[in-house]
């Protein structure tokens, strides 16, 4: 049975415009309705049911981020794309933020606009069918090499089975060690991508000096030592998916070229001028709570929107603890396996030790502790006292004996924590970062925040 044609309602006070956007979409299948204004376009939204919307931002009357904010009270899921001529991201942004879902800058190439009403509804579809998950969690998702048998990481999992055949970018969530790497992997093995490149890079494992080549690429002598040219990590990654972890400590300037990359799927190599496209589909993650980020005018606000299109949250170790006994045991066999070791099982009181930490390493972590516990073993099981947890003796205040000193709230204790650290590292706040599990500008955020000077590593 053929697909009914979807239906799109374009609100444009320029006739000429309107008519040319109308013909267009109409050639390339879809159902159209025009209108002038924004109290026009209301009066037809309330008669018919439409897919989309594309409205300009500047409209005689209400204006187009009224009209959008009254769009979204009769129906808050319609996906609304504005048309802006003003040659800024403010106004898109303020558009975004109430609700819009995409926006293009005038003039801009029909071409564009229908790939991006396509895009736009092709993740409405998705998040409409997203909506049935709870519904639907009676089935079991399995992906190679991921353990999830709590109902937390199906949901997970179901969010990928549904996310992988689109383009859709997706954001990644989640502390460091939940196994964000391997939620990418399967997406990308189970979309249309599977066949083409996955290509990784983790941004804070590269200088900020060298992340822009490492990303786009670089042309002979673009810089000193730059003998021959070299492709970027998107152009290696085309056809495929681009995996770019910790998204949230990308440099400004980098953001900006990100921002461009997801737009117009072009970019120049570094020290060149001829540009290159690209079909890459990027899948970005973050141990970052990046609304915060935003907050404090580190990320910017449009590269966060165009990378929170479809958002999956991977819970940490201690949100699904009953996924622990089948995770230990994968881990157990494997490096069994690999050290040719006679280790079978873990006792009930090893399962118990585990089940009682608290992990704040989540799931690397525990492949470690595995891991060692394998390697030192000497029989066929692994028992409690062959299990090594890394707990850290609590500092203590005289004559107390509780973990957490008598009369320091958890607010001070961190804060105590945070200094500690920076002690440790002799003041270098790159150390303390990593040390805390933080980034360089959370840790500056907090420092700030306990009103400790921002030292100079």
């Amino acid at each position: 049975m053929a697909r009914e044609k979807r239906s799109i309602l374009i609100v444009e006070d320029e006739a000429k415009l309107r008519r040319v956007l109308e013909l267009q979409l109409m050639e390339e299948g879809f159902l159209t309705h025009g209108a002038p204004d924004a109290e026009s376009g209301l009066n037809l939204l309330g008669k018919d049911r439409f897919d989309l919307i594309v409205t300009d931002f500047k409209l005689p009357g209400m204006s187009g981020l009224e009209f959008l904010q009254a769009v979204k009270r009769v129906d808050a899921n319609i996906p609304v794309i504005i048309m802006t001529a003003f040659g800024t991201v403010e106004s898109a942004v303020e558009a975004m933020k109430a609700g819009a879902s995409d926006f293009v800058l005038k003039p801009f190439a029909l071409a564009e606009l229908v790939l991006v009403i396509r895009k736009e509804l092709a993740t409405h579809e998705l998040r409409e069918e997203n909506r049935t998950l709870r519904e639907e969690l009676g089935r079991r998702y399995e992906y190679k090499n991921i353990i999830a048998h709590s109902s937390k990481m199906q949901a997970v999992l179901a969010l990928v089975e549904r996310v992988a055949p689109t383009n859709s970018t997706v954001l990644l969530g989640g502390e460091s060690g939940v196994g964000k790497d391997l939620i990418a992997r399967a997406i990308h093995e189970h979309s249309h991508r599977a066949g083409g490149p996955f290509i990784k890079i983790n941004s804070t494992a590269i200088p900020e000096t060298l992340l822009e080549s490492e990303l786009f690429g670089y042309e002979k002598g673009a810089f000193s030592g730059a003998t021959n040219s070299k492709p970027g990590k998107f152009e290696l990654a085309d056809k495929g998916t681009l995996f770019l972890d910790e998204i949230g400590d990308v440099p400004p300037a980098i953001q900006v070229k990100l921002l461009r990359v997801l737009q117009e799927r072009e970019f120049e190599r570094l020290g060149g001028t001829k540009t290159l496209k690209v079909d890459v589909r990027l899948i970005a993650a973050t141990n970052r709570d990046l609304r915060a980020a935003l907050e404090e005018k580190t990320f910017r606000e449009d590269l966060y929107y165009r990378l929170n299109v479809v958002a999956i949250d991977v819970p940490p170790l201690r949100d699904h603890k009953e996924d622990i006994p089948a995770l230990a045991t994968f881990f157990l066999e494997k490096f069994a396996r690999e050290s040719e070791k006679p280790v079978r099982a873990l006792t009930p009181q090893a399962i118990k030790l585990l089940m009682d930490f608290h992990w704040p390493g989540n799931v690397r972590e525990l492949e470690n502790i595995i891991e060692r516990a394998v390697t030192l073993s000497e029989g066929p099981t692994l028992d409690a006292p062959d299990i090594h947890l890394d707990i850290a003796p609590p500092r203590v205040v005289a004559g107390a004996t509780a973990a957490l000193p008598e009369g320091v709230s958890l607010e001070q204790w961190e804060d105590e924590m945070i200094r500690e650290a920076l002690r440790r590292a002799n003041g270098n706040k790159s150390q303390a970062a990593r040390a805390l599990g933080l980034s360089r500008n959370a840790l500056r955020y907090r420092l700030s925040k306990i009103g400790v000077a921002d030292p100079v590593d």
